[in-house]
């Protein structure tokens, strides 16, 4: 892919940054290619570095070197264009060493067990509960049937615009009409992840009665989601917590081609399914690398600088825009001074006549905080996700609760990663409440971890029998 672009872009001289921003290209690749061949679904961190990849690799280092930079962020100083890709490469660095320090941990503690008890402790899977999950699915249906309802079937099946429309009709209000609209996807989707663990421990009639809930439940799910008006990260993220709930991750060759599939759809069908935006589709493209010319969705290096420049000019207000999303719940009628997305700032920052701009992780720390909160924030990311991607492992393959969260959230992440994250959270939160309501309570801290987890009896699991790392 690098020699390729290469090849093909030619450098119009505009800058330089493009070196730093295809190394990422190159280490993004090798780390995705070496989660694939390795077999072990360890997804928050192959999604982090799906998005460096595409977003913060292939897509700036093309519009830099042919000067073709997002239409929306038109205006750009040149000479901020390396400074920015030395940030993305430093939030890289950061991320990398907080999960070194993750796995450090990890191995540590199951030091410490082996030696206290002269074995690693017997791994405990936290799992789901039933009636929960039955009134979670309950409440699925409902929501989704009146989502259904108020916006009409009709829209749904239209453009995307169309659809967004008709929400925007039944519901005026940003943070009203985001929570509603999680509402008719999330208590659904986890509740037929949390089905399906439980149709995994049961047999017979019950066991059939659970199948048709999934079938009646994944029905409504694809009318609400589906390819023609849902966007194109809410639509990812219900296929491939579907494919997971349906076993994609059972088998070390499952997990290389859902992995793979995962890389090329983002590649390849990513772009195409921006067709049915407008009520006119569109399928012409411009080439592979010239999908990237001057794309609005491919925004986000630009939206780094952006950010560099709003602190350049003395404008952080330390925490403000981090405040707006953790209070993303509180209507704009009662707090009239509610921030708004971060993108939508920067694009006033910068007078930009389009507004709906994304805001990368990268902007977003260094909105809220400057340099240094971008640094510490991707220390605690990696450091983070490397947690949940070892409470991942065990779960896959004994029903538990964190397949659950492994199935949605590391490709939701993508959204979060993108940003703005005022606008991602209240589905975030959603979420989350959906998945604390099904979990089985009683289990001791830490108890899905690899470090909880007797070594040679993960390794006999087909999805991690490939070793630790």
């Amino acid at each position: 892919m690098p020699l390729a672009l290469l090849v093909q872009v030619p450098d119009v001289g505009r800058g330089q940054a493009w070196i730093l921003t295809l190394i990422l290209v190159v280490w993004a690749g090798l780390r995705l290619a070496l989660i694939i061949v390795v077999g072990r679904p360890m997804l928050f961190d192959f999604f982090f570095w799906m998005f460096v990849y595409v977003f913060m690799g292939i897509a700036p280092t093309v519009q830099i070197r042919s000067g073709l930079i997002s239409r929306t962020t038109q205006g750009i100083d040149e000479s901020l264009e390396l400074p920015t890709a030395a940030l993305v490469c430093l939030g890289v660095a950061c991320y990398e060493i907080g999960r070194l320090g993750a796995y450090g941990h990890e191995r540590s503690k199951l030091t410490t067990g082996i030696r206290e008890r002269g074995s690693a402790p017997v791994r405990v899977v936290t799992q789901v509960r039933t009636w929960p999950t039955l009134v979670l699915v309950g409440a699925g249906i409902v929501l989704s049937l009146y989502f259904i309802s108020r916006v009409g079937a009709g829209s749904l099946f239209g453009s995307r615009d169309q659809a967004f429309a008709a929400r925007s009709a039944a519901w005026t209000d940003p943070a009203v009409r985001s929570i509603m609209y999680a509402g008719a996807i999330y208590p659904l989707l986890v509740g037929i992840g949390a089905l399906v663990q439980l149709r995994r421990r049961t047999t017979g009639p019950l066991s059939m009665a659970y199948r048709g809930l999934i079938v009646v439940g994944i029905a409504l799910l694809l009318t609400v989601v589906n390819p023609v008006s849902s966007a194109r990260y809410s639509l990812g993220t219900v296929l491939f917590a579907l494919a997971v709930f349906a076993g994609a991750l059972l088998t070390v060759a499952r997990v290389r081609a859902t992995l793979t599939a995962a890389l090329v759809g983002l590649i390849f069908l990513f772009p195409l399914a921006d067709a049915f935006r407008r009520p006119e589709v569109n399928l012409v493209r411009n080439g592979f690398f010239g999908e990237y010319e001057g794309n609005p969705d491919y925004d986000a290096f630009w939206q780094v600088a952006n950010a560099f420049s709003y602190g350049l000019d003395g404008l952080i207000e330390p925490g403000r825009q981090a405040l707006g999303s953790v209070l993303f719940w509180v209507p704009r009628g009662v707090w009239p001074d509610k921030p708004v997305d971060t993108g939508i700032l920067l694009a006033q920052y910068r007078g930009y006549s389009f507004q709906n701009l994304s805001a990368p992780l990268w902007a977003e720390f260094l909105v809220n905080g400057g340099i240094g909160v971008l640094i510490v924030g991707f220390l605690l990311l990696g450091y983070s996700l490397r947690v949940m991607d070892s409470r991942l492992l065990p779960a896959f393959n004994a029903a538990g609760y964190w397949a659950i969260v492994g199935a949605i959230f590391p490709v939701y992440m993508t959204i979060l990663l993108r940003g703005s994250l005022l606008q991602a959270t209240g589905v975030v939160a959603v979420a989350l409440a959906c998945l604390l309501f099904v979990r089985q309570s009683g289990r001791p801290p830490g108890s899905d971890s690899l470090s909880g987890t007797k070594w040679p009896e993960l390794q006999r699991s087909p999805a991690s029998r490939t070793g630790s790392g």
